[in-house]
């Protein structure tokens, strides 16, 4: 799709991603790349006695699984890519705990496409991260992209 096809859905949702398992190893793998043992993620034992009666995943882990759940969706790409880069990100919020073994997956809303000099494309799009069988997401947040063509 070009630039302009996709900014043509600005106010749209455009994608679902598939769903994904947030095992307990991806939880741990997690901690051990960035220090962050908290009992809370990596002591199954001590976590039950928690009102989550387990382990969660890190809320930046949830966060960083987004650029798996949009390779993983149906979200429209922009053709002719020479490179992308995350820009940044507005209003992030945390609003319900991953337990282990709960499965989530991504919802995209398209914000905001800008060419902001020829050739280079500033997307924002809302994510919404769901955790299958529950009320409350994970995660509500704008994701901006910088997108050179």
């Amino acid at each position: 799709m070009s630039p302009q096809d996709v900014a043509a859905k600005v106010g749209e949702q455009v994608g679902t991603s598939d769903w994904v398992e947030m095992t307990q190893e991806r939880i741990n793998q997690f901690a051990e790349a960035t220090g962050d043992h908290q009992f809370i993620h990596v002591n199954e034992e001590a976590a039950k006695m928690t009102p989550f009666g387990g382990t969660i995943a890190h809320g930046f882990l949830t966060l960083s699984m987004i650029p798996y759940l949009t390779a993983n969706s149906d979200v429209p790409r922009v053709d002719g890519i020479k490179m992308a880069v995350n820009y940044g990100g507005n209003k992030t919020r945390f609003i319900n705990p991953v337990r282990s073994g709960k499965r989530i997956r991504g919802h995209w809303k398209m914000l905001e496409m800008t060419e902001k000099r020829p050739g280079q494309w500033q997307q924002t799009m809302e994510i919404t991260i769901e955790i299958e069988g529950e009320d409350k997401p994970a995660l509500i947040c704008e994701w901006m992209t910088m997108y050179f063509v």
